[in-house]
């Protein structure tokens, strides 16, 4: 089975607010199986154009399908609403090998 990967990048515009969806999204990953493999730290750029957002999260789920039901999930929809105006995020779930 191949992992899934879901990778956020986020611009973080209310730092209280967002003090308030971290745990919550933490639970909602540990909930469905995620482990958090990258989770803000320095970030260097070598090439391209990134965005420039200044925080980055990876977190490895057994498939794609479990990142997307962790998603999709109650738990996470509630963290998504606490972040609402608290961070611009880009975020995407990637089949990894």
């Amino acid at each position: 089975m191949t992992k899934g990967y879901l990778i956020a990048e986020a611009k973080v515009t209310d730092a209280a607010a967002y003090a308030g969806y971290k745990p919550l999204a933490a639970a909602a990953i540990a909930q469905y199986g995620g482990r958090y493999l990258v989770r803000g730290g320095e970030i260097t750029q070598l090439e391209g154009q990134w965005t420039g957002a200044p925080r980055l999260v990876i977190v490895e789920f057994d498939s794609v399908e479990q990142a997307r039901k962790f998603y999709d999930s109650p738990e996470y929809r509630a963290a998504r609403e606490a972040r609402a105006d608290a961070a611009d995020m880009n975020m995407l779930v990637v089949e990894g090998i």
